[in-house]
């Protein structure tokens, strides 16, 4: 199956912090949308590996994207070895998305970091035929950077305000990594249970204050954006 978009996170909820808004309304106009996580995560702080998967089924299914993939890669360990470049290539050439989003090429957790460069390499290699011959190459996809922790003025903006409350729907799947201790619960104190959705809220908002809509979400690229004409056609 094809794809017309495919998005890369280190872990789960690093793609719904920073574009489920855009996922849903990718979705709503009959875009086939792929999410595709590295790690397992297993070195979160909170939840665990079963439970991390299981909020990130429940996540897929509120945003309705139509395939998403766990490779199973070493958290913390994303190095960029040739290994894990040959596993994020083959996910681009299995699924030839016209659109890939990776993670913002700055960010304070080096897993984000890390995920951005190995996204960046394998949609170069994938487009190379006599890198991996024994699978087809893939005309080179077009490449956005969402946002997560850090973030820039954006290049691009999109208005998100219709389909907000299912990416808050979407973030509070995660209550592992979100929620606060109830009762007797172990759960140790992290930046994204300490009002972090609250700020993501507050961004959103933000971006979308710049173009006077309720929210929006922000992207950058590396390669100039192209345009046809500026303007409305004239009659």
């Amino acid at each position: 199956m094809n794809l017309d978009i495919l998005i890369f996170g280190a872990h789960a909820d690093d793609a719904e912090i920073g574009m489920a808004g855009t996922i849903a309304k990718q979705v709503a106009a009959g875009y086939k949308v792929g999410l595709c996580d590295l790690t397992r995560a297993e070195l979160s702080s909170n939840g665990n590996v079963e439970l991390r998967l299981q909020e990130a089924d429940a996540a897929s299914r509120v945003l309705g994207v139509s395939r998403r993939i766990n490779l199973g890669l070493p958290d913390r360990g994303l190095s960029g070895t040739p290994e894990q470049i040959v596993a994020v290539t083959e996910v681009i050439r299995e699924y030839a998305p016209q659109v890939i989003f990776a993670p913002y090429w700055e960010d304070r957790h080096p897993d984000h970091v890390a995920c951005s460069k190995l996204v960046e390499e394998a949609a170069f290699n994938a487009k190379l035929r006599r890198y991996m011959p024994d699978k087809p190459a893939v005309s080179a996809p077009e490449l956005y950077y969402y946002f997560i922790n850090d973030w820039k003025t954006p290049d691009l903006l999109l208005d998100v305000t219709d389909f907000y409350p299912v990416k808050e729907e979407a973030l509070g799947c995660y209550k592992s990594q979100f929620g606060q201790a109830v009762g007797d619960e172990d759960i140790a104190p992290t930046p994204l249970n300490q009002g972090y959705v609250e700020r993501v809220k507050a961004r959103d908002a933000l971006l979308g204050q710049r173009r006077l809509i309720p929210y929006a979400e922000g992207f950058a690229v590396k390669t100039p954006y192209l345009v046809h004409l500026f303007g409305s056609a004239r009659t």
